[in-house]
């Protein structure tokens, strides 16, 4: 081999083992990118095992409440019930005027106690001396001076009576004309049941979450043997007969509502026609959070959670829709021009809130559940912030104020929603952000439009916690008498009423118009009217 021959071989060779070893580093960079991809997914599957397992001591040992703070960011409360005590710190007895005082402390003012206490009843106990003893200490001289008064509060506990009522009866002196004073006419004929005592089932059942079986057994530590279904009866007849006609009335006023909330929690109906375990619903609206006028929640019984409820009940609605994302409620506005969806802000933040208390605060810290969480509570402390606005003025502070943060939160959820697990809580929250982004942003034009759908979250908790103690409604016949009872106890507390007054005003006066043909008379009995007597109505506002 020549010399030039040996010098191409030689440069061959090179340019071969020069190919081979670009292959190889080709190959090793793939392999090594490979199993970055490999790490990267491993770290991810332990991410989200640790935020299971995080998630779920939480959900088995941790406290409820979803009350967070960030730091440098306001206290954000949920929707779960709040912990009032904490176990060291000492609990201070009340004075009798803070019983019964607003919530506002304020300075005391002379007669404010006795102003608070007028509306009581007063039951006067006098502590005097005798003559003897008064003679034993100063003789035959004395004087005495205005007493000292002081009051304390006392309780008596259910009481019952037996009404008899006497009807006078008179005869002409021919025999032949019988003649009857008249009478009120009563409530549930030929029933031993007054409107106080439906008033206290009602009150007992709905407003304080008692069963009726406990009711059943509280009626007997007093004698009174009323049983259950007794009760039950009389509140199924009571809800369809009255009730029903104010229940009608308040949802012909809540239509007019520019802003309405929506919610719906499932319940069990045992006598359904349905397999045992079949789901129903309690569908739960109400006029906006930020409405300027009276409240009204109304709660609505039906067997499925499909779109024809809120169909019917809706009717031919205008107005904004406040709601968490279920889909039923974008397919009602799909339906209408006039009906636009509103989204909920903190359905949105709730996946977030999980993780930073899961995981705990320093541990969360430059997580992205815990940055998705300050970024949604600057969104509400700025527009908290705008709460003394007008709804024109609002509008225009939410699009200059506001809306900046909210694009800004959208932008980076984009971002970041390739960095964590799909099926992780932080994962889910921002894809549920994304799809909601639409919905979420609607309160930007609307100024009573609220963030969020918690007032409504709010009012179905008091069904939720009645659900908890009987567990299940007996038949279709409650299940929609429940929702008329629950409708009118919310709606009064909403319009600071006394729900037991205000049960026994209405079936004291609605029986008394059963055989009318005009229900003009119900103007007179709605939750905000100033014909209500003084006894329906709270005098504080605690």
């Amino acid at each position: 081999m020549t010399e030039k021959q040996l010098t191409d071989y030689s440069k061959e060779t090179i340019v071969t083992m020069y190919m081979s070893l670009q292959e190889i580093t080709e190959s090793l960079k793939k392999t090594s990118d490979m199993q970055q991809e490999q790490m990267n997914a491993l770290n991810k599957k332990i991410d989200l095992l640790l935020e299971q397992v995080a998630l779920a001591n939480q959900r088995r040992f941790g406290r409820s409440s979803e009350k967070i703070v960030l730091e440098g960011q306001m206290e954000l409360y949920f929707n779960e019930a709040e912990a009032i005590i904490d176990a060291n710190e000492s609990i201070t007895e009340p004075e009798l005027d803070e019983v019964y005082s607003k919530p506002t402390k304020r300075k005391k003012q002379k007669g404010k106690r006795e102003a608070d206490l007028k509306d009581l009843p007063i039951k006067v106990l006098h502590h005097e001396m005798s003559e003897l003893e008064l003679k034993e200490i100063f003789g035959d001289k004395w004087r005495r001076l205005p007493d000292e008064v002081y009051k304390r509060l006392a309780f008596h506990p259910a009481t019952f009576e037996v009404e008899e009522h006497h009807v006078a009866v008179y005869c002409g002196s021919d025999n032949q004309t019988i003649v009857r004073a008249k009478r009120d006419k009563d409530l549930l004929r030929n029933s031993i049941v007054t409107p106080s005592l439906q008033a206290a089932i009602y009150n007992n059942k709905y407003v304080n979450a008692l069963p009726l079986y406990r009711m059943e057994q509280e009626f007997k530590r007093h004698d009174v043997n009323i049983s259950r279904q007794n009760m039950a009866n009389w509140t199924i007849q009571c809800s369809e007969r009255y009730l029903s006609l104010l229940y009608d009335r308040m949802h012909q006023e809540l239509l007019e509502s520019p802003v309405l909330q929506a919610d719906e929690t499932p319940v069990e109906v045992s006598k359904d026609g349905r397999a045992a375990g079949s789901k129903s619903y309690m569908w739960v609206y109400r006029t906006g959070k930020m409405y300027d006028k009276q409240p009204i929640i109304l709660y609505e019984y039906q067997r499925t959670r499909k779109a024809d409820h809120p169909r019917a009940f809706l009717k031919d609605y205008s107005g904004v829709l406040v709601t968490d994302g279920y889909q039923v409620y974008h397919t009602l506005e799909s339906e209408r021009e006039n009906l636009t969806v509103a989204g909920c802000w903190s359905h949105g933040r709730r996946r977030f809130a999980a993780v930073v208390k899961a995981q705990g605060e320093e541990i969360a810290k430059g997580t992205l559940a815990y940055e998705a969480l300050k970024q949604i509570a600057a969104i509400y402390k700025l527009d908290n912030d705008l709460s003394e606005y007008s709804n024109e003025d609002r509008v225009r502070q939410r699009h200059l104020i506001v809306k900046p943060q909210v694009e800004a939160f959208f932008e980076w959820a984009r971002s970041h929603i390739n960095e964590v697990p799909e099926k992780s809580e932080t994962g889910k929250g921002l894809l549920y952000c994304l799809n909601q982004e639409r919905y979420l942003k609607v309160f930007l034009d609307h100024g009573d439009v609220p963030l969020d759908n918690n007032a409504t979250e709010s009012v179905i908790r008091g069904f939720c916690i009645g659900k908890h103690n009987w567990h299940l409604i007996d038949t279709i016949h409650g299940a929609k008498a429940s929702a008329i009872a629950y409708s009118i106890a919310e709606t009064a507390k909403a319009n600071n009423l006394k729900p037991y007054q205000y049960f026994k005003h209405l079936l004291s006066e609605i029986p008394k118009h059963e055989d009318d043909n005009n229900l003009s008379f119900l103007e007179d009995l709605l939750p905000w009217s100033d014909k209500l007597p003084a006894e329906c109505k709270k005098q504080t506002n605690l």
